[in-house]
């Protein structure tokens, strides 16, 4: 890592804990503890492969320090708000799918309960804001209520993601227009608000924030169509995730739309009911043979090729400018 990184990670997490740390007093002690849980730094298996990767704080302080800012520390309350959203979703997702894992260790809401969980993802989601205030000490009161603006529509994005995840879940009349209003706010909102936030609070005009906003929502669109490719024909021992998970567990993903659209052999099956282990590598197969790999796989180049393009033009300046351009091509060249 180079030396910018090496800086800006480590304060990323203590930028991080000291937001948390506002419920930690003694009456409700555990209810810190699950937090502290959640982001992967106490409990069983805590460490960095707990903590995530930090990719969007990270996003968001390059991108203030690319357009020009020197002090990127004063967008630290930003940054940590991004990942408060994003741990605040994840808690949520973990009960709304049933999922008993999260990066390998038990999910808050199997280790707590659901109502406690539920609380707790409210309450990453009210630090979250509370950390976004912290802006005033070095922002004008008008920058810092357009911060809150642009959070609180992202916000707004995601839950309008999730309803339409949840929503399509029992619907069989879907087509690959209904994908991306529902990736668009589940998985691009986010990415979109980091990289407008950061130029904001990296001092850009409007031009250059809307420039960062546009490469964000197309670099997030890009992974989710990447790995919509991973969750059909990824190499298990590269994804450390199933390749049949998603054919398994019947997701609305973009090759599963294209090739339902093809109306057949594949659509036939799909109707009839649950795929079964025994079936999907088949199955696989048949949606590639009906062209639905070789569309998602363009798709995915046309994305990237618009987040790129975005972000030249964008016009990202000094080492940082550098890095997110290089954290880019990793996030959109990877295996993975």
């Amino acid at each position: 890592m180079t030396d910018l990184l090496n800086e800006m990670l480590p304060a990323i997490e203590a930028e991080l804990q000291k937001q948390v740390a506002r419920l930690d007093v003694p009456r409700t002690r555990v209810y810190h503890d699950m937090l502290t849980y959640h982001m992967g730094w106490t409990g069983d298996g805590a460490g960095p492969d707990a903590t995530g990767k930090r990719i969007r704080p990270l996003m968001l302080l390059l991108t203030a320090a690319a357009c020009g800012k020197p002090d990127w520390q004063t967008a630290l309350p930003a940054a940590a708000a991004v990942e408060l959203v994003h741990n605040f979703s994840l808690v949520h997702d973990d009960i709304q799918d049933k999922s008993e894992k999260r990066r390998g260790r038990t999910t808050v809401w199997i280790k707590w309960g659901m109502p406690q969980a539920i609380n707790a993802g409210d309450g990453l989601f009210v630090v979250a804001n509370l950390a976004m205030t912290d802006l005033a000490s070095s922002y004008p009161a008008e920058t810092v209520v357009d911060a809150m603006r642009i959070l609180q529509n992202t916000c707004l994005d995601l839950t309008r993601g999730q309803f339409l995840d949840i929503s399509y879940e029992k619907r069989a009349d879907l087509g690959v227009e209904d994908y991306w209003p529902m990736i668009g706010g589940k998985t691009a909102a986010l990415l979109s608000g980091c990289n407008e936030l950061g130029a904001l609070l990296g001092g850009a005009d409007q031009s250059t924030r809307e420039a960062y906003r546009a490469y964000g929502q197309y670099l997030g669109l890009a992974f989710q169509v990447q790995d919509d490719i991973l969750g059909i024909w990824g190499d298990e021992s590269v994804t450390g995730k199933s390749a049949a998970s998603d054919l398994l567990e019947g997701k609305n993903t973009l090759p599963v739309l294209a090739g339902l659209g093809k109306k057949g052999r594949f659509a036939a099956r799909w109707a009839q009911g649950p795929i079964q282990p025994s079936e999907v590598a088949d199955l696989a197969g048949l949606l590639a043979s009906e062209g639905a790999y070789a569309y998602t796989h363009d798709t995915a180049r046309q994305m990237t090729d618009m987040a790129t393009n975005s972000l030249r033009e964008a016009d990202p300046q000094g080492e940082a400018g550098q890095l997110l351009m290089d954290l880019t091509d990793r996030l959109l060249k990877r295996d993975s």
